[in-house]
C-alpha cells in the first residue's frame, strides 16, 4: 500500500517535471521552428543565385559584364562628354570611342572603287562629265583617309560649335578630336591649301542614323569645288559664279537622268551662301539631287584666297551616291549595296544604267521592345545597339508607342524591329537570339525593360 502510494507519487512528480519542461521549452522550440522556416524560405533564392554562378565561371561572368559595360560606354563616349553631348577636346582620359565593330569593319571597303558596282558606275559617269567640260582641269580624289580631325570636319567648314552634327549621338568619334568624316566637305580646306583649284572628292562617309530602307551608317558622297581667279576671269562677280554653277550642274544631271524637268530651291548650308538644292521631276515626283552654293569668304580666307588674298570666288556642291543609285537603278533597299550575292552584283556593268531585278523577297520577322528611357537618352543609341547586334539582318526600326507617366513623368517607348535578310529566310531561333541580345544591351544602357 505504501509502495503503491510512493509509486504514484513518483509518477506524479515525473509528470509535473515533464509539464514544467514543456512550458520552458515551447517558446524556444517555436523560435527554432521560425528560424528553420526562414532558412527554408531563403534557401531557394540563394540556391538559384548559386546555380546561376555555377553555370558561368567568375572569369567568364566578369568578362561578359565588362564587355557589355564597354559597349555602352562607347555609345555614350565614356564619361568625358559635355552636357551638350559634344566630346570635350581638352579631356581624353576616360573617353571611349563610339565606333562599333559593325561600322569599323566597313572602313576601307570602298564600294565606290569596285568595278561594276552601281556606286562606281555613277562616280565614273560624273567624273567623265567633268573631264569633258573642264578639259582636264578637274582632279579626282577618291582614296582620302576617312578619319579626319574635328577641325577639318566641322570648324574649317564653319559648322557652329553647338551644331547637332557634332554630338556623339550623331557622329562616330575615334577620340574627342578625331572622327569618321560625316561628309566629303571635310577635305575642302585641306585641298585648297595644297593649291587645288578644281577638284572632285568621292568617299565613304559615316553617321549615326535611323534604320530603314534609305538610311545606313555608311554612305558615299561626291564633293565638287571650283575656284575662280579674277586675274583669269575678267569682271568676276558673284552672279557669274552662280550662273556657271547652275549651268554645270544642270548638265551633269542631264548626263545621269536625261532630259528631265528641273527646279532650284533655296537652301541653307553653313559653308556656302546663295545656297540652293537642285530637284528633278522623276517618276511622277520631285526628287532632291544635290546641294550647292558659293563658298563662304571665311573658308577662302583660311586657304589664303578670297577677300584680301586675290579676291577669288568659288562654288561647291555635294551629293549622295546611294540616293542617286537607288533612283537610277531602282534599288529598293540601301543594304543591297553591301551585298556580296552574285544575283545582285551580276546585274550591273560598267558604263550602263540597268534596272535592278529583285531576285527574292524573304518574309519579315517583327519583334517589339519597350522600356522606360534612361537619363541622357538618344534615339540614335537605340538604332546603334540594334545595328550592332543584328547587322544587315535588320531592315527597319520604328517607334510605335510613346507616353509619359502622369505621376512620375517617366517616358516609355516601344520600338518595332523588322528583321529580314536580303539573301535567305531567317529562323525563329536566330531572330530570338538577336532580340535577347538587343534587350540585354538596352537594359545595360539603362533602359528599364517592360
Amino acid at each position: 500500500m505504501v509502495a503503491s502510494s510512493n509509486h504514484r507519487l513518483l509518477i506524479g512528480l515525473l509528470l509535473a517535471c515533464a509539464v514544467l519542461l514543456c512550458v520552458v521549452l515551447i517558446p524556444n522550440e517555436k523560435g527554432s521552428n521560425l528560424e528553420r522556416s526562414l532558412v527554408r524560405q531563403r534557401a531557394p533564392s540563394f540556391s538559384r543565385i548559386a546555380r546561376r554562378f555555377s553555370t558561368c565561371s567568375p572569369l567568364r561572368f566578369d568578362r561578359a559584364r565588362a564587355e557589355s559595360d564597354l559597349q555602352i560606354a562607347r555609345l555614350q563616349g565614356g564619361t568625358k562628354v559635355k552636357s551638350s553631348g559634344i566630346p570635350d577636346p581638352e579631356d581624353t582620359e576616360n573617353f571611349e570611342s563610339n565606333i562599333t565593330p559593325t561600322v569599323e569593319e566597313k572602313v576601307g571597303v570602298h564600294l565606290h572603287l569596285q568595278d561594276h558596282h552601281p556606286l562606281n558606275i555613277i562616280k565614273n559617269k560624273i567624273e567623265k562629265y567633268f573631264e569633258e567640260i573642264g578639259g582636264g582641269v578637274f582632279k579626282s580624289f577618291d582614296k582620302l583617309p576617312p578619319y579626319v580631325s574635328t577641325q577639318a570636319c566641322f570648324d574649317d567648314v564653319l559648322v557652329p560649335k553647338d551644331h547637332v552634327s557634332r554630338k556623339i549621338s550623331d557622329t562616330y568619334y575615334k577620340d574627342p578630336v578625331t572622327v569618321l568624316r560625316t561628309h566629303t566637305s571635310a577635305h575642302q580646306t585641306e585641298l585648297l591649301r595644297k593649291g587645288e583649284r578644281a577638284f572632285l572628292v568621292t568617299g565613304d562617309c559615316f553617321r549615326r542614323d535611323e534604320i530603314d530602307a534609305s538610311h545606313y551608317p555608311v554612305f558615299h558622297q561626291m564633293e565638287g569645288v571650283r575656284v575662280f581667279n579674277p586675274k583669269e576671269v575678267k569682271g568676276l562677280t558673284n552672279e557669274m559664279v552662280v550662273k556657271e554653277l547652275k549651268t554645270t550642274l544642270e548638265g551633269m544631271v542631264k548626263t545621269l537622268f536625261g532630259d528631265v524637268e528641273m527646279r532650284w530651291v533655296d537652301a541653307y548650308f553653313p559653308f556656302t551662301h546663295d545656297s540652293m538644292e537642285l530637284e528633278i521631276f522623276f517618276n511622277g515626283d520631285w526628287l532632291e539631287v544635290l546641294g550647292c552654293g558659293v563658298m563662304q569668304e571665311a573658308i577662302l580666307q583660311s586657304s589664303e584666297l578670297g577677300p584680301g588674298n586675290g579676291e577669288h570666288l568659288a562654288w561647291a556642291f555635294g551629293m549622295g551616291l546611294e540616293r542617286l543609285a537607288m533612283v537610277l537603278f531602282e534599288i529598293p533597299d540601301i543594304r543591297l549595296f553591301w551585298s556580296k550575292d552574285a544575283r545582285f552584283l551580276s546585274q550591273f556593268k560598267d558604263g550602263q544604267i540597268t534596272k535592278f531585278k529583285p531576285f527574292s523577297k524573304y518574309p519579315p520577322c517583327y519583334k517589339d521592345v519597350s522600356f522606360w528611357v534612361p537619363d541622357k537618352f538618344e534615339e540614335n543609341d537605340v538604332f546603334a545597339m540594334v545595328r550592332d547586334e543584328a547587322g544587315d539582318l535588320v531592315e527597319g526600326v520604328q517607334l510605335i508607342d510613346q507616353f509619359k507617366h502622369p505621376k512620375t513623368n517617366r517616358e516609355s517607348r516601344c520600338y518595332r524591329i523588322n528583321y529580314r535578310s536580303m539573301e535567305r529566310s531567317l529562323t525563329n531561333e536566330e531572330v530570338d537570339d538577336i532580340q535577347v541580345r538587343v534587350r540585354d544591351k538596352i537594359s545595360s544602357y539603362g533602359g528599364e525593360l517592360r
